[in-house]
C-alpha cells in the first residue's frame, strides 16, 4: 500500500529564496504550456496540443533559457506538464458528462505552491545526508534542506513533493508499504448519523460534540479580513508590507482552522476504527446539500423574486462546510482499510424519519431536530441516534446481501 508523510521544511534563507524560484519557473512553464493550447485550438486548423508534444519540447527550453527552467530537475517538470493533462481530461470528461466543465486556467504565482517529483533519486532525493543526524532533503538546484521529520517513513520512498503554505514549507513523501496487520476484533458494529447540533452521533446512544473551529475564529477572521478589505487590489508584487502581512494575517488564521478540522477528524476516525469492526454511514451527497436555493420570481411583479429562504440556507451551508464532514470520511475510510475494518456507506432517505422499533416512517415522527417520536407506537428516543441505528441497520442488510 502506498502511504503519504509530511513534515516541515527548515530551509536556510537562500534555499528559502531557491524554493520560490522554482515554484515561479514551474509556474511559468504550466501557463506556457496553457497558452499553447489555447492558441492551438484557436487556430484555424483545430490542431490538438498533448502532453507528449509538450515534453517533447522541454529539451529545447531548457537550452534556451539555462539560468531559469535549464536548472530544475527534467522529470519535475515533465510532472508539470502531465498536472495541465490532467486538468484537461478532467475538464473534457465533465463536458462529456453534462457538468460544469471548469476550463484550466492559468495560475498566479502566489496560487502555484506544489512541485512534484515523480521518483526519489531523480531530481531529489529523501535522506540524503544518512550521516547527519538531522534528516534531509535534496531537491536539484536548492541543495540540502534539512526536515522536521517527526515520525519514521518505513517503506520505500516512491515520490517526493515540496509544498508551500504561506511562510512555510513542506515536503509530502509517499512510500510503498506492506499492508500492516488488521487490528484485532472488537466483536462491535456501529452507524453513524453526521449533523450539525452534534458532529456525529452513533447507533450505542453516544454524541460525538460538534467543535465548530471556523465560528470560534470567525470574529478574528472577520476583523483580519475587514483589515484586509482597506487596501486596494493589486498585484502581488506591487504590495506594501502592510498589505502583504494582512494577506498573511487572514491565511494563517485560515490555516489554523483547517489544521483544527483534521486534527479532529483524525482523532474521530481513530476512536471508531479502533472501537467497531463494521461502521455504517450516511452516503451524503454534500455538495447538493450546500447548494444555493433556487431563485422564486414573483408572477404578479415581473423583475421582482419572492422569499426563498436564501439567508438561512447559507447560515446552514456554513455550518455544514465548518463541520467538515467529506474530509471526515474520506480520512475514516482510508483508516478502515489500512486497520482492516469495513465501512458501508448507505441510502440516507428517510433514516431520521423511520422508526427503528415498528418501521413506521413518516416525517411527523420527527416533531423538532432533536426528538423523534413515533406516532405509530410511540416509541421516543433522540433523532440522530435514531438515524444512526438505521444506518446501521441498513448496512448490515447491505453486507449481507454482498458479502465480500
Amino acid at each position: 500500500m502506498i502511504r503519504a508523510y509530511k513534515f516541515l521544511l527548515r530551509p536556510t534563507v537562500r534555499q528559502a529564496q531557491a524554493l520560490a524560484e522554482m515554484l515561479r519557473d514551474h509556474c511559468s512553464l504550466y501557463n506556457g504550456a496553457l497558452q499553447e493550447r489555447r492558441d492551438a485550438y484557436r487556430h484555424v486548423s483545430k490542431t490538438s496540443v498533448n502532453y507528449g508534444g509538450q515534453s517533447a519540447q522541454l529539451k529545447e527550453i531548457r537550452a534556451f533559457d539555462p539560468e531559469c527552467q535549464g536548472r530544475w530537475s527534467f522529470s519535475s517538470q515533465q510532472a508539470t506538464l502531465r498536472r495541465l493533462d490532467k486538468a484537461f481530461a478532467a475538464f473534457f470528461r465533465r463536458v462529456k458528462s453534462g457538468e460544469t466543465p471548469g476550463y484550466p486556467r492559468f495560475r498566479g504565482v502566489n496560487w502555484f505552491d506544489t512541485v512534484d517529483f515523480p521518483k526519489d533519486g531523480d531530481g531529489c532525493r529523501w535522506n540524503s545526508a544518512p550521516h547527519d543526524p538531522a534528516t534531509r532533503v535534496r531537491f536539484q538546484g536548492v541543495g540540502h534542506v534539512k526536515v522536521n521529520q517527526h515520525r519514521q517513513v518505513p517503506g520505500k520512498v516512491k515520490t517526493v513533493s515540496v509544498k508551500r503554505e504561506g511562510r512555510k514549507w513542506f515536503v509530502v513523501v509517499t512510500a510503498e508499504q506492506e499492508r500492516p496487520e488488521p487490528l484485532p476484533a472488537s466483536g462491535s458494529v456501529a452507524g453513524i448519523d453526521l449533523g450539525i447540533a452534534n458532529f456525529l452521533a452513533d447507533s450505542n446512544g453516544d454524541f460525538v460534540p460538534n467543535p465548530r473551529h471556523g465560528r470560534k475564529a470567525a470574529a478574528k477572521l472577520e476583523a483580519a479580513q475587514q483589515a484586509l478589505s482597506r487596501f486596494p487590489r493589486c498585484k502581488a508584487k506591487d504590495r506594501t508590507g502592510n498589505h502583504r502581512r494582512a494577506v498573511e494575517k487572514v491565511a494563517e488564521l485560515h490555516g489554523k482552522v483547517r489544521r483544527q478540522r483534521l486534527d479532529h477528524a483524525h482523532k474521530t476516525a481513530l476512536g471508531l476504527v479502533r472501537a467497531h469492526d463494521v461502521i455504517a454511514h450516511e452516503d451524503l451527497r454534500i455538495r447538493n446539500m450546500s447548494e444555493a436555493p433556487a431563485p422564486r420570481p414573483d408572477p404578479d411583479s415581473p423583475g421582482t423574486f419572492l422569499p426563498n429562504g436564501a439567508a438561512a440556507k447559507a447560515g446552514l451551508n456554513k455550518s455544514i462546510s465548518d463541520a467538515g464532514w467529506g474530509v471526515f470520511l474520506t480520512i475514516l475510510h482510508a483508516k478502515a482499510e489500512s486497520a482492516g475494518r469495513e465501512v458501508i456507506a448507505v441510502d440516507p432517505r428517510n433514516t431520521s424519519r423511520t422508526c427503528p422499533e415498528c418501521g413506521h416512517t413518516d416525517k411527523e415522527n420527527r416533531p423538532t431536530q432533536e426528538q423523534f417520536h413515533c406516532l405509530a407506537c410511540g416509541h421516543a428516543a433522540h433523532a440522530d441516534t435514531v438515524g444512526a441505528i438505521n444506518v446501521l441497520r441498513a448496512g448490515l442488510v447491505r453486507r449481507n446481501a454482498n458479502p465480500a
